[in-house]
């Protein structure tokens, strides 16, 4: 659906014909951004492709240091994050404010929760003598690929976890502008913009669990 009838509720910015037009701008804006962030993940997913192959069995055995039990419980979490976004979406879409707001909320919620989840896992790596580096103490056998194997877990899981806080920065800018009045029946892009952005990091996760968690489970 688009915004048809954004230019009589807000107007439209002057550089646009009308508001259908802006509408369409920013949903090409949105998508050619996804399309830089799948160039950026896939080159972060090449590099991890490319030791796994080399160093398989040790990758294997080093998956064995992540906890299947939280990395599925997040797993969980973010795909009902993804269908409360949907709702919010359709609240926006439908005016329904305060049950919008009440949607974005929960879904602000469920971000925090896997973050907190994500927060305690690298708690526990440190405590564990995973943290590559100097903090890096396993003596067992292939250190040194369980070592890169926990620096490509940290920095794929820091990325994703990186662009979780920024979308949950822009939920709870949304709630604001929400509560202003700013999103009606004809006007809800902002919305429907930042739910393609947090279906979108969903997805990087859906491909990081079986990747990080899964490969030394058999």
């Amino acid at each position: 659906m688009h915004d048809a009838g954004a230019g009589v509720v807000h107007g439209h910015a002057h550089q646009f014909d009308d508001a259908e037009q802006q509408y369409e701008a920013s949903s090409l804006g949105m998508w050619l951004f996804l399309a830089q962030e799948v160039l950026f993940f896939g080159a972060v997913f090449a590099t991890y492709a490319y030791y796994s192959f080399l160093h398989t069995d040790a990758f294997e055995a080093a998956s064995n240091h992540l906890s299947l039990t939280l990395g599925t419980i997040n797993t969980v979490v973010l795909i009902a994050s993804s269908l409360t976004m949907v709702f919010a979406v359709h609240q926006a879409q439908h005016g329904g404010k305060r049950a919008q707001i009440g949607w974005l909320l929960a879904t602000m919620l469920l971000g925090t929760v896997f973050l907190g989840i994500k927060a305690y896992e690298y708690t526990h790596k440190f405590h564990e003598g995973l943290v590559p580096g100097a903090l890096f103490t396993y003596s067992g056998p292939d250190a040194p690929q369980h070592q890169l194997f926990m620096c490509l877990y940290f920095v794929m899981t820091g990325l994703h976890a990186l662009h979780m806080i920024i979308g949950i920065g822009i939920l709870a800018t949304l709630c604001v502008l929400a509560q202003r009045g700013w999103f009606r029946a004809g006007y809800y892009t902002p919305v429907e913009m930042t739910g393609l952005y947090w279906h979108f990091v969903d997805l990087v996760w859906i491909f990081l669990f079986p990747l990080l968690y899964l490969i030394g489970r058999h």
